[in-house]
């Protein structure tokens, strides 16, 4: 085919767009896994044009394995060490975001570059030679035959970045810091302590709000019974007053 369908056109336009804003949200998030999650939208897109393409099963790959595999697990990993956007204004070593700027820049130069001077001659080319046989079979024997060099490149590039990913994310904690169990249990029975479990908060209380303190037996409130990351609220006199009673 040698010419570009209607179609193909807006989907192009439509999915590049996307895929453009989702790689420089990527750059640009300060959070970790705010990039990791505009990445996700890049690869989404990138899989759909594959399967605009005639390349459905190359696009099913890029969606389920590296979407949905290879950056969920990036994306789990970053939320299991904590990463926040702090993290991201620390520099170890000086100059490096100048640095990084500057190498970025001409790589992009350098390879858009280079696909100018490759593909400003070459006439436009289907995919119905390489797909003649089947897309399944036309790209295993391009990925084993013709590239399988790079494509053992590409797979240790990949381990290795998600070992350096789990790297730059780790968190080294000095020993003073590490608590054992004989530890937390001194600290959890020691006086003034409640090693048993509490009432959930609203329990005997005139509210069922999770900002309200169970009531004890006694009939004082159990301060410990709400979550010390729930923000206390002032009860209004409604759910202050006892219910089925008159005011």
């Amino acid at each position: 085919m040698d010419h570009v369908s209607t179609g193909e056109a807006v989907a192009f336009w439509i999915l590049g767009s996307i895929s453009v804003i989702g790689a420089l949200g990527m750059v640009l998030a300060r959070n970790a896994v705010h990039s990791a999650l505009w990445l996700v939208l890049t690869m989404l897109c990138l899989g759909f044009l594959y399967v605009v393409n005639a390349a459905p099963f190359l696009g099913m790959v890029q969606i389920i394995v590296y979407t949905g595999a290879i950056m969920m697990l990036f994306l789990f990993v970053l939320m299991l060490v904590g990463r926040d956007a702090s993290d991201s204004l620390i520099e170890t070593l000086r100059g490096q975001r100048i640095a990084a700027i500057v190498l970025g820049v001409g790589f992009a130069i350098l390879v858009g570059t280079g696909l100018a001077r490759a593909l400003g001659d070459t006439p436009v080319v289907g995919l119905a030679e390489a797909n003649a046989n089947g897309n399944v079979q036309g790209l295993a024997a391009l990925l084993f035959t013709r590239y399988v060099f790079a494509f053992e490149v590409t797979s240790a590039l990949l381990i290795t970045a998600a070992v350096g990913a789990m790297i730059l994310a780790h968190v080294e904690r000095a020993k003073a810091d590490v608590v054992d169990q004989l530890t937390r249990m001194k600290q959890r029975f020691r006086p003034g302590n409640y090693p048993g479990p509490k009432a959930g908060p609203g329990v005997y209380a005139n509210t069922m709000s999770v900002a309200a303190p169970a009531r004890l037996p006694d009939g004082n409130g159990a301060e410990r019974s709400i979550s010390p990351i729930l923000p206390i609220r002032e009860l209004t006199a409604d759910e202050a007053a006892p219910k089925g009673t008159e005011k």
